[in-house]
């Protein structure tokens, strides 16, 4: 399906009730399609959800919920109950109930003046609690959401219970008709069965509720999908069982039309029913249908685990009073206090106090890191020894870990390019299988054994219940699931299931230098200066100022290296950064250039030979030097070092051996450049390229018919990010870069890098697994069926265990151990 998203396009995800296959994903997805404004629909199965991407000046969300409703579906709403306070007449609370529904996303609205309460339902997704708390706030009024269990969840375990106890009333009602059964094999003859479990009548009266009120989800599923004109598992399931139910309840009201030839055989005791095959095929499905409820729960561990780790309370200091108010109240700006053992509600800074923060949670370093006045901490992180006070700065879905639950729940709404054969498979199905149905019936008929209807229409049975849509419909969604979950579990974020398949064909990783490969902390080491007559100190103060606004590490590197030195610093005038060449500034009424050897021939800048030798040899040792210039002459130059990641030799090694070319590109000269590699063990450089220049190098690389992932934590590197197969960003890097990004390395560690590669091989060999599994299980087994070689009861246990089978595969993925 063609994306045709908009920068101005929303995105809400709806969750959907009813589904039984990918049939009726398929329909719904393309009905969602089929609305104006709509720029993209998926519909997942194994998540039960639909992710849409559309214009809010052309659509709104319901809409999407009355489509879903006439393809014969059901959506779930989010619910949210708060107390209002402020309200004094009717009048206030029509006017929160009017705001309240005029919010996009909001279904309905009630607002009760007695009780002083606010009903809110709203589309998942679509809004949050605090928004509908601002809102009625904006309308001069208080909002304090109550407490409630999440609705989804609580729907999902009611589904799952409902499943549960349908199954157990079928099993009981089918037992003695499967006790029956059991009478008609000659090797089970020795089986006392009670006459009563013979009588027609009595059979009758144990499978009519087992057809028509446990099983009528059958029917309703195969009516909506034929009035919508689809088809999808149910019509196989109602076809066959009805056919069976039909037949048998023929033979018991006409005995004498099937009984010539048979004298002295009692009534009672026909062989020919078949109440057993419908009760049992709707029993095995139910049992199935069930497992598969409580397996695709598991599959979303990810997310229930990362929500987990966020904190529920925060204590806010309001009106010089300490208050302990749920997450979902706290505000930008607001003061809160975190004690020892407890964990940081949300993203801040710390305005006073110090401590040591347990951030492994991020990062997948077990030092906590220590943090002080200024310093930055990220909600859900813990607390160790002292007490911190800190300023929010995000909030509610801001934060780091909403952001991250985000990226992993679209990455689990989306499809996977290989998912296209399940779902065209998938529309054609049914239909083909009815086809078989029928020819199988008619073959055996009027061929094969003439006459003989009744093992005729077994056969059929056979077919149409062995037969299995939902297989194929999960192969895909459970496995990209199960695997970007567990991806999520190592710090390794994938954006969508196009990235998780496209990774694995990766050939080439190219590796920015700084903060990649190195930490991205280097310090000042060296400093000379040269014969412009300029005090070191003189030269450093300059320096600083002019590096002071600058971003890139190393000119932080040597801010921080002046400042330590005692040395007083200015802000710049007239400041202008040069991507790739170095920065321009004016200090004290002096000119300041600082950069690399093209900046100074750029602007005719004279170097004596012996800056020249100098500068050589700290570059042959790894170091970057920077040269200096004040008001159109050399002035002197200064040195940085940037250790690699102890991870990052380990790192290329894994690479390497996985058949995966490694190159570093900076922005840095050949020797430094070399020097780095070499301690990297990279034996392929390309220095000196302008942040411009990266991309284009990804393109050459890719015209040379590889596959390229480009990895890098700057705001330079972007472009190249966007350019590449792959692009990789570093969490400890940039905003800017893990947006251009399709995959997020959390931890900053390389060796993120191949256990992404390898967490991608695993996954796409796991939906191959499941695929090859549904396609085979349906190629193999319906010509099975079809030849008489398989029983209607055992066609239905092998059709409900075939769905189950697949999610547990797809489920092995989160005990991957990379």
């Amino acid at each position: 399906m063609e994306n045709r998203a908009t920068d101005g396009d929303k995105q809400t995800t709806l969750h959907i009730t009813g589904m039984s296959c990918a049939a009726c994903a398929s329909r719904i997805e393309k009905g969602l399609n089929r609305i104006d404004g709509v720029a993209q629909a998926n519909v997942n199965l194994a998540l039960e959800q639909a992710s849409i991407s559309y214009d809010p000046k052309q659509v709104e969300i319901p809409e999407f919920r009355d489509k879903i409703a006439s393809l014969g579906f059901g959506t779930v709403s989010e619910e949210a109950n708060l107390n209002v306070t402020g309200m004094t007449c009717a009048a206030c609370a029509t006017r929160i109930e009017k705001g309240l529904n005029r919010m996009p996303g909001v279904t309905g609205a009630t607002v009760n003046l007695a009780m002083e309460t606010a009903h809110v339902e709203y589309a998942a997704g679509s809004i949050a609690v605090g928004d509908l708390v601002s809102k009625i706030e904006q309308l001069g009024y208080g909002a304090i959401p109550q407490s409630a269990e999440d609705n989804i969840a609580d729907v999902r375990s009611k589904d799952i219970h409902r499943k549960k106890w349908k199954w157990i009333v079928s099993a009981v009602l089918s037992f003695p008709l499967l006790w029956a059964m059991v009478a008609h094999f000659s090797f089970t003859s020795w089986i006392y069965v009670p006459e009563l479990f013979l009588n027609p009548w009595f059979q009758l009266v144990l499978t009519t509720p087992i057809q028509f009120v446990i099983g009528w989800q059958f029917y309703m599923g195969a009516y909506k999908a034929l009035r919508n004109g689809s088809s999808n598992m149910d019509v196989l399931v109602a076809l066959g069982t009805s056919a069976a139910y039909f037949y048998s309840l023929y033979l018991t009201l006409r005995p004498s039309d099937v009984m010539e030839g048979m004298a002295g055989m009692p009534v009672m005791t026909m062989p020919e029913l078949y109440y057993e095959t419908s009760a049992v095929l709707i029993t095995l499905i139910l049992v199935g249908k069930w497992f598969e409820a409580v397996a695709k729960g598991r599959s979303s561990e990810a997310i229930k685990s990362l929500m987990s780790l966020q904190a529920t309370t925060a204590r806010v200091v309001r009106d010089g009073q300490e208050l302990d108010i749920p997450i979902e109240q706290v505000r930008v700006k607001d003061i809160f206090i975190v004690r020892p053992g407890e964990k940081i509600p949300v993203d801040g800074v710390v305005v006073d106090g110090r401590s040591a923060v347990d951030e492994s949670m991020l990062s997948g370093e077990s030092l906590p890191v220590e943090k002080e006045a200024g310093s930055a901490v990220t909600g859900a992180t813990l607390n160790k020894n002292g007490v911190l006070r800190i300023q929010a700065e995000r909030v509610g879905g801001d934060t780091a870990l909403s952001r991250i639950i985000k990226v992993v729940e679209d990455a689990q709404n989306s499809k996977a390019p290989i998912q296209r054969i399940a779902d065209q498979i998938s529309g054609i199905f049914v239909p083909i299988v009815v086809a078989i149905a029928v020819l199988a019936f008619i073959v055996w008929f009027f061929l094969v054994t003439p006459t003989d209807f009744a093992g005729s229409l077994e056969k059929m049975i056979a077919v149409l219940v062995i037969a299995c849509p939902c297989a194929l419909g999960l192969a895909t969604p459970t496995s990209i699931m199960a695997g970007s979950g567990r991806a999520a579990e190592y710090g390794i974020l994938f954006k969508g299931g196009e990235h998780l398949e496209m990774t694995r064909s990766v050939n080439a990783v190219v590796l920015d230098k700084t903060g990649t490969v190195t930490n991205g902390k280097p310090e000042l080491t060296d400093v000379m200066v040269g014969a412009s007559g300029l005090a070191e100190n003189d030269l450093l103060r300059l320096l600083g100022a002019a590096e002071k606004s600058s971003e890139h590490p190393l000119a932080e590197a040597i801010v921080k290296g002046i400042a330590d030195r005692g040395i007083e610093l200015v802000g710049p005038t007239d400041f202008e950064n040069i991507p790739g060449y170095g920065v321009k500034a004016h200090v004290e009424g002096k000119q300041v250039l600082a950069g690399t050897r093209r900046l100074m021939s750029r602007e005719g800048i004279a170097i004596d030979d012996s800056a020249k030798q100098y500068m050589n040899e700290l570059e042959n040792a790894g170091k970057t030097a920077m040269l200096v210039a004040v008001d159109g002459s050399y002035a002197g130059l200064v040195a940085v070092a940037d250790t690699i990641k102890e991870t990052s030799r380990e790192a290329v090694a894994r690479l390497r051996a996985m058949n995966i070319e490694v190159i570093m590109i900076t922005g840095d000269n050949e020797r430094t450049a070399r020097a780095v590699a070499a301690e990297a063990g990279i034996e392929r450089v390309l220095a000196e390229v302008l942040p411009e220049g990266k991309a284009e190098e990804v393109k050459r690389l890719q015209e040379q018919g590889m596959i390229v992932a480009m990895v890098g934590d700057g705001i330079n590197d972007a472009p190249a990010l966007a350019t590449a197969n792959i692009g990789m960003a570093m969490g400890t890097g940039t905003d800017v870069a893990m947006e251009a990004a399709d995959i997020t390395l959390m931890r900053g560690n390389l060796n993120s890098i191949p256990d992404a590669i390898e967490m991608s091989r695993r996954t796409m060999t796991n939906i191959r697994q499941n695929l090859f599994w549904a396609l085979g299980y349906n190629v193999i087994g319906i010509p099975i069926a079809a030849l008489g070689f398989l029983a209607p009861w055992l066609a239905g246990a092998a059709m409900a265990f075939s769905s189950v089978s697949v999610v547990l595969n797809a489920l092995r993925l989160q005990r991957v151990k990379l």
